[in-house]
């Protein structure tokens, strides 16, 4: 055994050798990768081919905790210095009354403020059966202040609306009742809808004799719809006497959901 390793062969046997060492190291190291890359697929597989699909619904409802409105101050001056001016008085009076009200200032949003010139059509005197085409004259510049309020109070909703109205408010709308934690009955309804899906999967599958293996896709959409939903508008201060009654309602959180189904 030791004279192939001695010798003018044993340099060239021990080099055979050596090569066939590398050779195996490389094949093993290759199919130890192909393998770990296989791994990656490991249940993927093919999209079964026997299967079955449900809808399922839920819904759940509750009392809104919080409610949200928009109102603007609007102020139209010969100049823009005399516009802006006017309407950050009434911007901050009705923010002042709804510090006082007890809205925190971290509910109180500017959302809009607007700038634009207004013009008057002033059609020119018709002489003797001619007339004249008529012109723009600049009748001043209008602010709009636009500020949103979310009301964690909501029986003093209406109170607020007739009390930004008295201090300056010209325009109040898009009042809503929703729920301060966005994902509130999300859950709960999901549960239902999934229940709702499981029950009629399992009542087709008694109908067409097969069984029920694994859920292989899962889908679903929510949605709420406030209830009710209302809008005030305002032509000026004079034109509130008292707070509007408001009616808080509930509000529907809804789950729809898609499961598939393999089946034997």
């Amino acid at each position: 055994m030791d004279a192939l390793f001695t010798g003018p062969w044993g340099d060239k046997t021990r080099t055979a050798v050596f090569v066939v060492i590398v050779l195996l190291a490389v094949f093993l190291g290759l199919k130890a990768v192909s393998e770990i890359q296989a791994m990656r697929y490991i249940g993927a597989g093919v999209m079964p081919a026997n299967t079955i699909s449900v809808q399922g619904y839920g819904e759940t409802t509750g009392v809104p905790d919080i409610a949200t409105f928009t109102y603007s101050v609007v102020s139209l001056k010969p100049t823009v210095a005399a516009a802006q001016e006017d309407a950050a008085a009434k911007a901050n009076a009705t923010t002042a009354y709804l510090k006082e009200a007890g809205v925190a200032e971290r509910d109180i949003q500017t959302s809009n403020y607007s700038i634009y010139p207004q013009y008057d059509y002033v059609q020119g005197s018709c002489v003797n059966g001619v007339c004249p085409g008529g012109r723009q004259v600049l009748r001043g510049y209008e602010v709009r202040q636009s500020t949103t309020i979310k009301v964690r109070d909501t029986a003093k909703a209406g109170d607020l609306l007739a009390g930004v109205g008295s201090r300056g408010a010209t325009e109040v709308s898009g009042l809503s009742f929703t729920f301060d934690d966005p994902l509130r009955g999300q859950e709960e309804a999901r549960e239902k809808a999934i229940a709702d899906a499981k029950d009629k999967a399992e009542k087709l599958a008694d109908q067409l004799d097969v069984s029920l293996v694994r859920i292989v896709s899962f889908n679903e959409s929510q949605g709420g719809t406030p209830m009710p939903y209302q809008a005030y508008g305002m032509g000026g201060a004079d034109s509130v006497k008292s707070a509007p009654q408001i009616s808080t309602g509930e509000n529907k959180v809804v789950s729809n959901v898609s499961i598939t189904y393999e089946i034997r």
